[in-house]
């Protein structure tokens, strides 16, 4: 089949974008972490960290004892943001970038003008060329270029760090056989378990199974998508849904109270409305959680007619937060998750209380219009008051935040130009 696929995959972003921009941390172990504390964990380790065994999501004290002289540092999103749109346009300059797969991770198309190997390789090494022009030296990446994004994905994942792999019809299987069955995507831990229960422990066997077998360990169609992915036909996936928004926030030291912490959830909630109206979309369900150190918590929900309107979230709040047990306990950390999401087709306004809603859509219009003009907490709702500087931005895996929508500080910040040649 032909080269269809490249898969750009930036190498230790979070790190390699601090090293970049600080260069007394270069060629040296860092871990970036939400917040300085010794009891939270790594969002990302640098290079020279994973080469000293350490992992992502090791905790703080543990990356200390087993990385001696690792250097912590706290995570700017704002700035990592800033880095991804920049390398988009690096590699859009050199190849069409068709998906934007998570922050750290694109695909490209193949098929116009690259898809002999040749070519492929020569344009997937003109892109590693402009990183380093545009971005630094910092910024390396691993590339993948197969028949399809799934074998792009495995080969961009074979060669770490800076690493250049093709699987062509030549590769494939051979070079798939000494990998894991847990190296492929779509292959978590529960359904390795599925496959090894059913005599399917190595990719040699993951491989040598009939469509139909693979339909039953799945219980469906994604066995059959697996077997043609493997083999190298492009299957595309469904567009992605927003299934939940939400947001959690580990309280500091001077926050551990009742009182401040329903002001950080207030702040979650605002910010949570906000990106609801940005998205189109209406919630049905608000969950809250409040977590201790002595357990895991507690954590309530509420169910309603879907809205946007942050009064009326803020009203199912105050109940939720009215049902809590065990008053008195210092809340360690708060999260809420707006949920029964739908589109604007699907929502059935309230006829009894239309007139309410129009009213508050304006505010909430103007609100937002305030805060992406002017910036970080402009306007916002007296609940959260006290806590506005404590619902700071996150980048999850697959989401990428619009600073414009949220609180930025200015040191996360910078303009990022491309280098002169």
């Amino acid at each position: 089949m032909p080269l269809r696929t490249l898969i750009v995959d930036f190498n230790s972003f979070f790190a390699s974008c601090e090293q970049q921009e600080r260069p007394e941390l270069r060629g040296r172990p860092v871990g970036v972490v939400p917040v300085m504390a010794e009891t939270t964990g790594c969002i990302a380790v640098s290079v020279e960290a994973k080469q000293r065994g350490l992992k992502r999501n090791a905790r703080v004290d543990e990356a200390r004892r087993r990385c001696p002289g690792i250097i912590i540092v706290e995570a700017r999103p704002a700035l990592y943001i800033q880095y991804h749109r920049r390398l988009i346009e690096i590699i859009e300059s050199c190849l069409h970038v068709t998906s934007v797969m998570s922050i750290d991770e694109v695909a490209c198309d193949l098929t116009a003008t690259f898809a002999s190997r040749e070519r492929a390789v020569a344009v997937a090494r003109r892109i590693k060329a402009a990183i380093t022009r545009g971005a630094g030296a910092c910024l390396t990446c691993s590339i993948g270029i197969a028949s399809n994004s799934f074998l792009a994905k495995v080969a961009s994942d074979m060669q770490k760090p800076d690493g250049l792999v093709v699987l062509d019809d030549a590769d494939v299987p051979r070079r798939l056989l000494d990998l894991e069955i847990g190296d492929f995507v779509g292959i978590g831990e529960n359904m390795e378990r599925r496959l090894r229960a059913r005599g399917i422990d190595t990719v040699r066997k993951l491989y040598a199974a009939t469509r139909e077998e693979l339909r039953a360990a799945w219980g469906g169609i994604e066995g059959e998508r697996m077997h043609a992915r493997l083999r190298g036909e492009e299957i595309p996936l469904p567009p992605p849904r927003h299934q939940t928004v939400g947001h959690s926030h580990v309280l500091p030291p001077e926050l551990r109270n009742e009182t401040a912490a329903l002001a950080v959830l207030h702040r979650l909630l605002q910010k949570a409305a906000m990106r609801l109206r940005d998205m189109g979309l209406f919630a049905g369900g608000l969950q809250v959680s409040v977590r201790h150190r002595e357990d895991r918590g507690w954590s309530n929900e509420l169910r309603f007619n879907e809205t946007q309107d942050t009064l009326q979230l803020i009203d199912a709040l105050t109940q939720i937060w009215e049902r809590r047990p065990a008053r008195g306990r210092a809340p360690f950390k708060v999260g809420l998750v707006l949920f029964n999401l739908v589109e604007l087709p699907g929502h059935t306004p309230d006829l009894f209380a239309r007139e309410q809603e129009q009213a508050h859509e304006r505010l909430h219009d103007v609100v937002d219009r305030l805060n992406r003009a002017y910036g970080k907490n402009t306007v916002y709702f007296g609940g959260a008051h006290g806590a506005t500087g404590y619902a700071p931005m996150r980048i999850a895996f697959t989401r990428i935040p619009r600073p414009e929508l949220e609180e930025i500080d200015p040191q996360q910040s910078k303009v990022i130009r491309p280098r002169k040649k």
